[in-house]
């Protein structure tokens, strides 16, 4: 583990860019991509509550942490219709509804009887918020957040909350900044826009110097999936770090059609909680039969790199 305060390695900043921030979370707040993320992200915390040391939860690209359905620009893409409305307007068997407790818990306190149907729905956590809701006292956010719009919105929804620290930085320079946590606990959360080109190379490169300095912390790492070749070397690029305990998820509502086209969502888990393997497996068929598109949805779950056999 790197020395907190050591540079980064030059292959990490040359990778890195200041991007153009264009990309606004609210087209897509509530999709089936966000279903799964926060999903497990709940899953994870709740994991580390098992324990009462204090943890740290850090998010590096966080956009606003809640978002209005009723907007306008939620309401011309009505992603989350596909994704968290099926999912409240639906009922899940025993199983499932207990994975999906502590996320749904949440959505629908921050919507009064959000549980009659997706009419109701009208305001959704994003992860910040989600994080916050489910931290007990002690524990510790860091959200950070580059667009400037955004991150004042991120600002003002924890002001003057003490457990919560909110940066305004670029996200892969933040987590260089931000790691190892104090606690030496936690989950580092990595959802960049992928608005620009290079994204899956600067999320190996993010990935490489999180498990330097955080070896034995929960790195979780979403990217879409639009085109499956790029995936695939994503993938390969990954794996041949030999960076062990990677778990992989991947939920695709459709086979992609085409370039720029969302067709799935996948998640990279670095030392995932060694109850997560199975909840996923549980979750995913479910969320197969609720979410698919197509006939073709479909779910994957596999290690990347050596099954995790010890628990923190």
């Amino acid at each position: 583990m790197a020395v907190a305060g050591a540079g980064p390695s030059p292959a990490f900043v040359s990778s890195l860019s200041t991007p153009t921030m264009n990309y606004r979370h609210v087209y897509h707040a509530g999709n089936f991509a966000d279903v799964l993320k926060h999903a497990a992200l709940a899953h994870i915390i709740a994991y580390l509550k098992r324990k009462p040391q204090p943890f740290r939860v850090i998010d590096t690209h966080a956009g606003t942490g809640v978002y209005d359905l009723g907007s306008a620009e939620a309401q011309k893409t009505g992603e989350w219709r596909d994704g968290i409305g099926r999912i409240l307007a639906d009922t899940p068997p025993g199983d499932v509804a207990e994975i999906l407790a502590p996320y749904l818990d949440v959505v629908r306190n921050e919507n009064e009887n959000a549980e009659s149907g997706d009419e109701a729905l009208m305001r959704y956590p994003g992860s910040p918020l989600l994080a916050r809701r489910l931290l007990r006292p002690g524990d510790k956010l860091v959200v950070n957040e580059a667009h400037p719009e955004d991150g004042v919105r991120l600002r003002t929804l924890f002001n003057k909350d003490r457990a919560v620290k909110v940066l305004t930085l670029d996200g892969w320079m933040a987590l260089k900044s931000l790691l190892p946590p104090p606690e030496r606990r936690g989950v580092v959360l990595i959802d960049p826009p992928f608005e620009e080109a290079g994204e899956f190379h600067r999320l190996v490169q993010a990935l490489t110097e999180a498990h330097r300095r955080f070896a034995t912390g929960t790195v979780v790492v979403w990217y879409p999936i639009k085109d499956p070749r790029r995936v695939r070397a994503f993938h390969r690029d990954v794996a041949a770090l030999s960076i062990p305990k990677l778990l992989l998820a991947e939920l695709c509502v459709r086979a992609p059609l085409s370039e720029g086209a969302l067709a799935g969502t996948g998640l990279l888990i670095l030392n995932p909680p060694f109850t997560l393997e199975a909840t996923l497996k549980t979750l995913l068929p479910y969320l197969v039969r609720t979410l698919g598109q197509a006939r073709d949805a479909e779910s994957r779950l596999e290690w990347l790199t050596g099954e995790r056999m010890t628990a923190r």
